[in-house]
């Protein structure tokens, strides 16, 4: 099959072969309306760049990579088909990258794997240290996913994230106002990684708000954010005495709320009659159980756009721009597993 042009995008789109390059390039003086019409001609075409030719050009690939701790997860699978979208619409290619959480490969990535071949990373990072980042994100350019609490004149690069205090008080007050007073928390991981940690907090903001006491026998650790974790700590707190026994529970992720309803549904106990459920992620994969878990879902396509852009502002950029922190909306979604009535579920 012949290769798309910038030629064959022009003709499609109506525009010359010049506007074609600049879209391609983010370059600014495009009208929005011109934009939209050519990113349409690249998408419907599935025109790519000549990395080669682009590199002897303009001293770039157009390759950047995403690095995230899990591809197996849901969330981090379905954030890096955003990421790939957003990329593609502005002329990039995405590598992607899985860390599994390891420092040192953390690190590795961030500096571009070989800087040579990518123009930018855009990490999600667990583990790898402040003091490690700051001299990778001055010397190349880098946007940090996920709540990490960098500071900012430590690491120069753009952080993109929801706010995670926020998301876990409303779902907690959703489980307040269903009447329920037994509400667990699971997701304190044994490692205090930034997101358990507010999300933590979120909660228990929630239940001070509604003078409820938190009980630590109510937020059995976890290792990892994952379905077995969530069954085992399920189980944990239905081996509670009947009078500590939840009656609702806030899992940190949506694979823990699964994993946690399978206990709920092994002990013969009836969600949401019995125990309330909720999570955090919006997956797919929450759409589907039965019953349907309510869910707080960041906006992934929001996350995506926003780091994707940031990362080819740096990317453009002769100097390094200003560090700056971008908040990605979030909504949560009641289904079933918190509200008794069940219907259909729309495709």
């Amino acid at each position: 099959m012949t290769a798309v042009t910038l030629k064959d995008v022009a003709l499609r789109a109506g525009v010359s072969i010049k506007t074609v390059s600049n879209v391609v390039r983010d370059a600014p003086k495009v009208s929005a309306a011109t934009r939209e019409r050519v990113l349409h001609a690249v998408r419907e075409l599935g025109y790519r760049p000549n990395a080669s030719a682009r590199r002897l050009r303009t001293g770039r690939s157009g390759l950047i990579a995403l690095a995230v701790p899990d591809l197996t997860t849901p969330y981090f699978a379905e954030l890096a088909h955003h990421i790939r979208a957003q990329a593609t619409a502005l002329g990039l290619t995405v590598l992607i990258e899985e860390t599994l959480g390891d420092p040192a490969e953390e690190l590795r990535l961030a500096t571009g794997v070989g800087a040579s071949l990518l123009d930018g990373v855009i990490l999600s990072p667990l583990h790898v240290t402040t003091t490690e980042l700051a001299p990778v994100a001055d010397a190349f350019p880098l946007v940090l996913l996920g709540e990490r609490g960098y500071r900012r004149e430590r690491v120069v690069a753009d952080h993109v994230l929801i706010d995670n205090v926020a998301a876990a008080r409303d779902v907690t007050r959703h489980l307040v106002g269903l009447g329920r007073t037994r509400i667990a928390a699971v997701g304190a991981d044994v490692q205090a990684s930034a997101t358990s940690r507010q999300r933590l907090e979120g909660f228990q903001l929630a239940l001070h708000d509604a003078g409820l006491p938190f009980d630590p026998r109510l937020a059995p650790p976890v290792a990892e954010f994952d379905r077995g974790n969530g069954l085992r700590a399920m189980r944990a707190l239905l081996g509670l005495p009947p009078e500590i026994r939840p009656d609702a529970v806030f899992c940190f992720s949506d694979l823990l709320a699964v994993g946690a309803q399978r206990a709920v549904h092994e002990a013969g106990l009836r969600v949401p009659g019995d125990i309330a459920l909720a999570g955090i992620d919006g997956s797919e994969e929450a759409r589907y159980s039965t019953p349907s878990l309510t869910t707080v879902v960041p906006d992934k396509g929001a996350i995506a756009a926003l780091a994707v852009k940031c990362l080819a502002a740096r990317i453009r950029a002769a100097e390094p721009p200003p560090f700056q922190v971008h908040v990605a909306p979030h909504r949560l979604d009641v289904r079933e597993s918190t509200a008794a009535e069940r219907g259909p579920l729309s495709p």
